[in-house]
């Protein structure tokens, strides 16, 4: 009998320990977790209960900014040259060979020098390797980390140049919508997602872009299983609306040249931050006809509560008839259309259902903002 007491007081005295211990444990991650300080916003209420730990609470102003809603021709470079394709060249020996796919070479890579010397443009590529007509060493970007490379060109049979076996490109252009432009700072965001190589599916970095106006020619209308697209052209080239600096997963972002005008809203609204969006009724600001901004009714049919950025925060359905009747819903081009919901900018549109174009993600406005801070520090 002595033995089972002393063996249940040894099982016990084990069972203290291991629970002291978690509890230390858990102690000390919960601490290590509270951060050492927290900032909220002005038209936001917080309650925080904080024991363990002293913390600085900053209430940051109530952010104001003119709603976007007008189409905008997106013209950008890219830094370095893109390698969007790789191809067999016929020597002229009647061989076909890939000296850029044989060195290593990828779609996707940058092609920043070759010898040393900075390449900007396919044209330079090609100057660069029939100077030489010998081996090249490439200067590559892949996926942030710089890469070098030894090619061999070898002369084609074609035309008698000299090539490494890709293709290039250096520019790109598309379509999109404004979101939001802030008077104190100048800069705009627009999109609500990245501008990404059609050929590669990456990234493509900035190396100098401009917003330029645009005019909506014509829409294509959307179908389940088959987008719709806004179909417009870029006007007033020698007179751009704003400098393009940054190309981010949440929209891209610069400084506008001169003040933005909104139609339905002359002065600046507030944002309204996630935790302030409701499921129900609100509006979208976008352009289908020329150059005439719209306001039509949608519905927020989710919100997803998000720790950390994301481009599909919400989910929402198009309800106003006019828009139905122009475009059959969501459609190419309208990325970036800003969502006001109690007269506050809550975020952009940015996909489209592909088998039911009525509904469509958004983006939440709260992470396309924390981008601006990187345009200044832009060079």
């Amino acid at each position: 009998m002595t033995e089972k007491k002393h063996s249940i007081l040894k099982i016990s005295s084990i069972i203290i320990l291991v629970v002291s211990v978690a509890l230390f444990t858990g102690t000390g991650l919960l601490y290590n977790s509270i951060p050492e300080q927290i900032k909220i916003f002005a038209d936001e209420t917080k309650i925080i209960n904080l024991p363990l730990k002293e913390v600085t609470i900053s209430v940051l102003p109530e952010t104001k900014v003119i709603p976007g809603g007008r189409s905008v021709g997106v013209r950008m470079d890219v830094k370095g040259v893109l390698v969007v394709g790789l191809e067999e060249i016929t020597t002229e020996t009647g061989h076909s060979v890939n000296p850029g796919l044989d060195a290593g070479l990828e779609i996707g890579d940058k092609i920043l020098s070759i010898n040393n010397e900075p390449v900007e443009s396919p044209e330079e590529v090609k100057a660069v390797v029939n100077e030489q007509m010998g081996q090249i060493r490439l200067k590559i970007s892949r996926r942030g980390e710089i890469l070098h490379f030894k090619v061999l060109p070898v002369k084609a049979k074609k035309d008698g140049l000299y090539k490494i076996g890709v293709w290039v490109r250096d520019k790109t252009a598309g379509l999109g919508t404004l979101t939001f432009y802030d008077p104190s700072s100048k800069s705009f965001g627009a999109l609500g997602h990245a501008i990404t190589d059609p050929d590669t599916g990456h990234l493509l970095p900035v190396e100098a872009g401009e917003l330029l106006s645009a005019n909506v020619e014509s829409v294509k209308h959307g179908a389940a299983g088959i987008p719709g697209e806004i179909r417009g052209i870029f006007y007033e080239e020698d007179d751009p609306l704003g400098d393009l600096r940054i190309n981010t997963n949440y929209g891209i972002f610069g400084s506008f040249y001169a003040p933005a005008v909104n139609p339905f809203y002359t002065e600046p609204i507030a944002i309204g931050y996630q935790n302030q969006i409701k499921e129900g009724p609100a509006w979208m600001l976008t352009t289908v006809d020329g150059n005439k901004m719209g306001k039509y009714s949608i519905n927020i049919d989710k919100v997803n509560r998000q720790l950390k950025p994301g481009t599909k925060g919400m989910i929402i359905t198009v309800t106003d008839p006019r828009l139905l009747k122009k475009t059959g819903g969501i459609v190419q081009g309208m990325s970036g259309s800003p969502i006001i919901q109690n007269n506050k900018l809550v975020g952009a549109v940015t996909h489209v259902f592909v088998n039911d174009p009525l509904k469509g993600y958004g983006i939440f406005i709260e992470w396309m903002l924390q981008q601006t801070d990187q345009v200044s520090n832009v060079d």
